[in-house]
């Protein structure tokens, strides 16, 4: 991966990530980061959807200095920056953002919506 690209993710996932790790480590521990999310299609997976794992990621990277990132956590950062834009895109509810499902899922990716 060219430098040049892996300082626009490194830029873009600052962006889209707006929680501290422990805030986002908190919130992971949470009934409602729990709940949310893919599981797989049998509804399973392990018990643990695809954004909460991903969540445990991001506290990984974010606590890392810059220059010990690797090819593998950039790739999973360009991953969290599309997440993020794609779900901010499909707008959240009308009513009552602070409690729905649709804030929580981006949560477990690493980014509040109210704290835009």
């Amino acid at each position: 991966m060219a430098d040049n690209d892996k300082e626009k993710i490194y830029d873009d996932f600052k962006d889209a990530v707006n929680m501290a790790p422990a805030t986002l480590e908190k919130f992971l521990d949470s009934d409602d980061s729990k709940r949310v999310g893919w599981k797989g299609d049998d509804g399973k997976s392990g018990g643990e959807s695809v954004g909460h794992a991903s969540g445990r990621r991001i506290v990984e990277i974010k606590r890392k200095k810059k220059a010990d990132l690797t090819d593998d956590d950039y790739a999973h950062m360009k991953k969290v920056v599309s997440y993020v834009n794609r779900h901010l895109a499909q707008g959240g509810p009308s009513k009552d953002k602070e409690h729905s499902d649709w804030r929580y899922s981006l949560m477990n990716w690493g980014h509040d919506p109210l704290e835009e």
